[in-house]
């Protein structure tokens, strides 16, 4: 049985609060398991993590050889055909693929949770490296990002003045 990040952590919870966590729990693994079939018939289920907020998400890819894909879809909504957070990235030439963009809402454990994946995944297709751009329209939240990028074993380059810079990763 899966159990939220706050199930086990205090003892001394008394049984309508437990009773309540085992009935989130109970509808997020429904709700899961209906997530799952609808979002088989389209994409590769990648796997099944906990955010650090204790939501239930589905990892699934979509790749057509350029574009790569890594998707969350947390399991308290149902699924409507779109993701909840995304990785989009391209592959480029010498076994290298390229962040293009890092879209879905903040602070919800989703990116933490999709990067470990999209690294695993570009691996497992013998890419050798991982880079991106940082831009002007990140500004608002480079210092966010820069933290993302370095919990992540990313080495990142940030020219200031110019309100850009560079960020590359490579597993070996």
């Amino acid at each position: 049985m899966f159990a939220p990040a706050s199930f086990n952590t205090r003892q001394d919870k008394n049984k309508e609060t437990l009773q309540i966590e085992y009935e989130k729990l109970e509808f997020q693994l429904l709700r899961m398991q209906e997530n799952l079939k609808q979002i088989a018939k389209k994409w590769s289920i990648l796997g099944i993590e906990q955010t650090k907020l204790g939501k239930w998400t589905i990892i699934y890819a979509s790749d057509n050889g350029e574009v790569c894909k890594i998707m969350a879809h947390d399991c308290e909504t149902p699924f409507n055909g779109t993701w909840d957070f995304s990785i989009h990235a391209s592959y480029k030439e010498d076994f290298h693929i390229q962040i293009d963009d890092i879209r879905g809402e903040r602070n919800q454990g989703f990116g933490s949770v999709c990067m470990s994946y999209f690294k695993q995944y570009i691996e497992e297709q013998n890419m050798r490296k991982i880079s991106g751009y940082i831009s002007p329209r990140d500004w608002d939240h480079l210092e966010r990002l820069l933290h993302f990028y370095k919990k992540h074993d990313f080495t990142v380059s940030v020219d200031y003045e110019n309100q850009q810079g560079t960020i590359d990763w490579q597993p070996f």
